[in-house]
């Protein structure tokens, strides 16, 4: 067995972690590359995901199909006991070509009192290593920069970093895969291609890879191709968007396994409400739906379709209900007078080109759904196969999957599993009250209040696996809940995990809407999410 691996612990109700110890950072790298990579070919039944990061490897896993935790660790134990560290842990040398003309050169120049000479010097002199994929897919945190030139993140984070920037962010560099904000000093660009989901290994990168950068002239380095082409609908169109509402996507149930190469969840945030839609029209819990948020589109239907509005409440459409509509409806779902996000279920489901198995949007990337981005008007979409569907009637069952969900609650009481850094950081946290901010969005909840302390206790931490649920709490003590499209990496401290039958409720906060955390055991949590699927079978029996 690797010395320095620690017995697998949980972490909240979807989580496991296996932490590595060594004297060497590069030593640690590559047990964690070895040990990730046994227990990913192991394939342990329940577990969707298995992310390395300095000095520890995080196993994700579905609480729904994992009836014996205990026999899951035990299964991650031996894998990890089995593992061999050999030389170099079968990483990779990549080669990345930069142009050393970026925006922030002269200024990082100028801090460092150096030539720009000295500094691409010093830039392209190390052989990298990749401590973790993360913040976009594909993007990779390099070690080994020379203290020398590391610079500070900006004080003001850009609104947008082209793709193929080079940057430098403390002590770290890296190159944007995709086009994002970002807070790094801009050194330069390159034409590496480091993220393509047509390939069989979307991200060029792994955790334990070797980077050298080489200096390459302006003119030879051009715009790569940093994105697949935008995924169109799948089948005739049978939906036309005539207003496309404020933030509407195509979701599903998301696309699991592709955390190691940076690749978020995505999906539903609210998975319960687009599984209950689907039930009522009759297709597969996880076919795609149309999530809105706050304000809902205006739609013209092309052929008679049956449809179900789930999650928010909106005047459009009753909810828990499925409805017949006739070629030519034009359906105005409205603005949202209860819960965020509403979940538009067409039987045969909403059909476009799946990106990495799955239809769902994920827009910080430009990967699936639509184009790769939320609808817009004149948006065409095809629906499946719509043979044999019936509208159902209006059943009970609906409103008892949400009764369990204490939708109606007020404050919404998020329940939490404490994290590692709760009590440093969480002070009187629990049973305080917050609001949900407006700067809220698919990727987490921002929370607002009176700033919890501690923070400051945790700067310059290593960058650790996160996942939906998870809060964690920037420098400014006001709390983040992440939700379905969040990073795969995060620095931050983190507080606890938000237990998996409370994220969607956690996705139906509204701006301004009381919200407060009560801490609760992993036992606890798994029973609730047991209370919550049960419901939900309930209603898949009463439907059949």
């Amino acid at each position: 067995m690797i010395e320095g691996v620690s017995h697998p612990e949980p972490v909240g109700e979807g989580a496991i972690v296996v932490r590595i110890e060594g004297e060497a950072a590069a030593e640690v790298l590559s047990r964690v590359r070895a040990v990730a990579t046994v227990i990913e070919a192991a394939a342990i039944a329940g577990v969707t995901d298995v992310v390395g990061s300095p000095g520890r490897v995080s196993v994700a896993y579905d609480p729904l199909a994992v009836e014996d935790l205990g026999a899951v660790m035990a299964a991650i134990a031996a894998a990890a006991g089995a593992a061999e560290v050999t030389s170099g842990s079968g990483s990779e040398l990549h080669e990345i070509p930069v142009a050393y003309d970026g925006e922030d050169l002269e200024e990082v120049c100028s801090s460092h009192g150096l030539p720009r000479e000295r500094l691409i010097a010093a830039h392209t002199e190390p052989e990298y290593v990749v401590e973790a994929i993360g913040f976009l897919p594909g993007f990779g945190y390099l070690a080994g920069l020379p203290e020398a030139v590391a610079t500070p993140r900006r004080a003001t984070p850009r609104r947008l970093v082209p793709a193929g920037a080079v940057g430098i962010g403390g002590g770290q560099t890296g190159v944007y895969p995709f086009a994002s904000p970002g807070g790094w000093n801009l050194i330069g660009r390159s034409s590496a291609t480091l993220f393509d989901a047509r390939r069989p290994r979307p991200a060029v990168l792994a955790v334990g890879d070797r980077v050298r950068f080489v200096e390459a002239d302006g003119e030879a380095v051009v715009a790569a191709e940093h994105s697949p082409p935008p995924a169109g609908a799948g089948g005739p169109a049978a939906i036309t968007v005539v207003e496309p509402g404020l933030f509407t996507t195509v979701q599903d149930l998301g696309r699991p396994g592709h955390r190691n190469a940076g690749v978020p969840l995505s999906g539903a945030a609210d998975r319960v409400s687009l599984r209950l839609a689907n039930l009522l029209v009759g297709n597969p819990e996880g076919a795609a739906g149309i999530e809105c948020t706050l304000v809902g589109p205006r739609l013209r239907f092309e052929c008679e379709a049956i449809v179900a509005l789930v999650g928010g409440e909106f005047p459009g459409l009753p909810a828990g209900v499925a409805t017949r509509l006739a070629a030519g409806t034009e359906l105005a779902i409205g603005h949202a007078t209860a819960g965020c996000r509403g979940y538009l279920a067409v039987a045969g489901g909403i059909e476009v080109e799946p990106v990495l198995g799955s239809r769902s949007t994920l827009v910080a990337a430009g990967l699936g759904g639509f184009g790769g981005r939320p609808l817009r008007a004149s948006d065409r979409l095809g629906v499946g196969d719509r043979a044999g569907r019936a509208a159902r009637p209006p059943v009970r069952g609906v409103a008892e999957v949400l009764r369990v969900m204490r939708f109606g609650e007020r404050p919404q009481v998020l329940r939490v599993i404490p994290g590692e850094q709760a009590e440093a950081c969480c002070g009187s946290a629990w049973g305080r009250t917050f609001r949900a901010s407006s700067r809220s969005n698919r990727m987490g909840v921002r929370l607002e209040g009176a700033p919890l302390p501690g923070a400051g206790e945790f700067a310059g931490m290593a960058s650790v696996a996160v996942f939906p649920g998870t809060v964690q709490l920037p420098p400014d003590g006001q709390p983040i809940v992440l939700l379905a499209d969040a990073q795969t990496i995060g620095g931050y401290p983190v507080l606890g995990q938000v237990i998996a039958a409370d994220l969607p409720r956690a996705a139906q906060l509204r701006p301004g809407e009381p919200v407060c955390f009560e801490p609760v055991t992993l036992a606890e949590a798994r029973a609730a999410v047991r209370q919550q699927e049960d419901a939900v079978a309930d209603l898949r029996e009463t439907l059949r």
